[in-house]
């Protein structure tokens, strides 16, 4: 898939990079770090510049515009989800495409996991594939967070997810010998990440846990 997005990318530049993110919000059934990778990887072909990494990272102007354009796609395509769900509430899941992405379980999973972490949630659903889209979409739906909220939240986890998988195919297309390798690189960091979220969460667990302990023995 990396070398097939890397070829689409490097025919159609920027604006395919964005389109293909901004479907991601939608749904789209391709992984958005792999997107991500490879827009990085074409800006890397397009900059001439020789050096080492972070020579060329000062020099190419191409890769940071990449960022740029790839943030506007992802956070306007979960603006889009959100803004449907906002707008037309629950008769949005009486459209055939929405009530695949957003099943009955999924809409319920959604509502209890948002009402015991809040905030927490929307955050971690960025590096959550699959579940994103319905959960923006419910999130939306309910009507419990306002736009200004919600976009602060998720431009948070996108500013630490985007530059991480742009910047990395940026890095691989100089230092790695083929797609194969930096995929292997990229699975690696998709499971990092889901590690330190998984850490965070439980972190948060524990620290809820024993505030609920501590405050009930000061009102016994």
């Amino acid at each position: 898939m990396l070398d097939s997005l890397i070829e689409f990318f490097t025919t159609y530049g920027y604006i395919a990079v964005f389109g293909v993110l901004l479907l991601c919000g939608f749904g789209l059934p391709i992984p958005e770090d792999i997107t991500l990778v490879a827009g990085g990887v074409i800006s890397s072909v397009a900059c001439a510049v020789d050096g080492t990494f972070m020579q060329a990272l000062q020099s190419c102007h191409q890769v940071h515009l990449m960022f740029a354009v790839s943030m506007a796609g992802v956070l306007i395509g979960d603006s889009t989800m959100f803004f449907l769900g906002y707008i037309f509430g629950n008769k949005l899941l009486k459209v055939k495409f929405f009530a695949r992405i957003v099943t009955q379980d999924r809409y319920n999973w959604t509502q209890s996991k948002f009402e015991k972490y809040g905030f927490w949630f929307i955050f971690a659903a960025r590096f959550m594939p699959g579940l994103r889209s319905p959960i923006y979409v419910v999130t939306g739906i309910t009507r419990k967070v306002s736009y200004i909220k919600f976009i602060l939240t998720d431009g948070l986890a996108a500013i630490i997810s985007v530059p991480l998988w742009v910047y990395l195919g940026f890095w691989g297309q100089r230092q790695l010998t083929g797609s194969s390798e930096l995929e292997h690189y990229v699975k690696k960091g998709q499971m990092g990440i889901i590690t330190i979220i998984g850490i965070a969460i439980v972190s948060l667990i524990i620290i809820w846990y024993i505030k609920k302990k501590i405050k009930e023995k000061t009102n016994i």
